[in-house]
């Protein structure tokens, strides 16, 4: 097992003899980190390597095969993304990626959130794509809700306590991602830092590196690769519920090095889009730790689940949104 610098889980543990254990050392990785790494998940090898192994093939393709299902074709916000055309803080990322949700028809009328639901986008030229990207995506699934369900027993709750807005109109998200190798005179933003606006997020990393973590004391540490592991993050959506006993935990990813490409493939667990945050009950012990929701200027947060999710993806992709929602855009201004 590689060094690590965030504590590690083995998410097994959660249905066997030391599950008290277990849930204070979840709890204290939860709220003291905000980041940990989950082993003991059970999702086969091959197909963690296959969802690699995939990600390489369509990253080779043509740019061509590429932009045919480049995410100016989706008002979902679906599809490829070129290098430097998603933005955080308002800087370009240097990332290539493929925007990956679940398979559902648009739903018309409704609040505007209701747009982001649709298809996505699979290139003609690589069809075995689909197959295993779904197939991860609902492992990846099956793991993160439960880490969720852990999470709640933590928190002193129920462990289903939180399933209600996660059945199957829970609007999950994978980003198959390729981070180019660059000079460090250029840049070093491969993903600028931010903070994620769903309840958890899981990555799977490869061996190369460059996920880092922001800490309360305003270093930055690096999350190395281990074998066989997933990363996990607090999502804003938790913080809010929580009260801020656990807080989304800000990041980001220095490019490669030039010649050095590195892939990852995170996945975003949030609920319906109709969901509204409600406060968890929290035993009298924790509750005495919270510490408020985050007030940032430039990251409002919404209890609304559906408004949260549109601010982030409008913000993200100026492209995408001048073009499919330009009538959204001009009621903000």
């Amino acid at each position: 097992m590689a060094e690590t610098t965030l504590p590690l889980i083995d998410i097994s543990r959660f249905r066997g003899p030391d599950r008290t254990a277990f849930l204070d050392e979840l709890r204290h990785a939860a709220h003291d980190v905000g980041f940990f790494y989950v082993v003991g998940h059970g999702v086969p090898g091959e197909l963690m390597d296959g969802i690699f192994g995939v990600a390489r093939r369509f990253f080779a393709l043509p740019i061509e095969d590429r932009l045919a299902i480049e995410n100016l074709n989706s008002p979902h916000f679906r599809g490829y993304t070129r290098v430097g055309t998603e933005h955080t803080g308002g800087t370009p990322d240097w990332r290539e990626q493929i925007d990956v949700g679940p398979e559902r028809e648009p739903v018309p009328g409704g609040p505007p959130w209701q747009r982001l639901i649709g298809p996505n986008q699979w290139p003609p030229a690589l069809p075995e794509l689909r197959e295993t990207t779904l197939a991860w995506q609902a492992e990846a699934l099956r793991v993160s809700r439960e880490v969720l369900r852990a999470l709640a027993a933590a928190l002193g709750n129920d462990e289903g306590y939180f399933d209600t807005w996660f059945d199957e109109e829970a609007t999950t998200n994978i980003k198959i991602v390729r981070y180019p190798g660059r000079r460090t005179e250029d840049s070093e933003q491969g993903v600028g830092s931010h903070k994620d606006y769903g309840y958890l997020a899981l990555l799977q990393q490869d061996d190369v590196g460059g996920l880092q973590v922001h800490t309360e004391d305003g270093t930055w540490i690096d999350a190395k690769p281990v074998p066989g592991s997933f990363v996990f993050n607090i999502g804003e959506m938790l913080e809010i519920a929580t009260g801020g006993y656990l807080r989304a935990t800000r990041h980001r990813v220095v490019s490669p090095p030039h010649g050095v490409d590195r892939l990852s493939v995170p996945f975003f667990l949030a609920p319906r889009l109709d969901a509204v945050v409600e406060p968890l009950q929290l035993p009298p012990e924790l509750a005495a730790k919270t510490r408020g929701v985050s007030q940032e200027k430039d990251n409002p947060l919404h209890a609304s689940y559906g408004e949260n999710a549109l601010v982030g993806w409008l913000r993200s992709h100026p492209d995408v949104a001048e073009r499919w929602w330009a009538d959204v855009l001009a009621e903000r201004a």
